[in-house]
């Protein structure tokens, strides 16, 4: 299976970061996987944003959670990440993940996807 994310590379300071993720190979309501969205800004390490489950259940970093969004749609098989009122520290690589229910480990990453907040 292939995880694809796609979007906007440039977003200006204050607008909306939207992301799709296309999964291709598995259904995004199979049982007990999660799927997840990571980042990873220039020089730091890889930081969690949330995930939104095969049941339909969401959940989000406390950091990033009162800017942060998770849905899917279902009829497409894609996951979608909005980040709003971004600034110039939200600039970083974004992934989406699978993640298996049972043992926590995230076993099929997409390529990930520059995003560069700037005026």
């Amino acid at each position: 299976m292939q995880l694809q994310e796609s979007g906007p590379g440039l977003v200006k300071p204050s607008q909306t970061l939207s992301l799709t993720c296309t999964v291709s190979g598995d259904s995004i309501t199979t049982a007990y996987y999660y799927w997840s969205w990571i980042r990873q800004p220039p020089g730091k390490g890889l930081e969690w944003i949330g995930y939104i489950g095969y049941s339909g259940s969401s959940y989000y970093s406390p950091a990033l959670k009162s800017r942060t969004s998770i849905d899917r749609d279902t009829s497409n098989n894609r996951l979608t990440l909005q980040l709003t009122s971004v600034s110039p520290e939200d600039t970083a690589v974004y992934y989406c993940a699978r993640v298996v229910g049972r043992s926590g480990e995230y076993d099929i990453w997409g390529q990930g996807t520059q995003v560069t907040v700037s005026a």
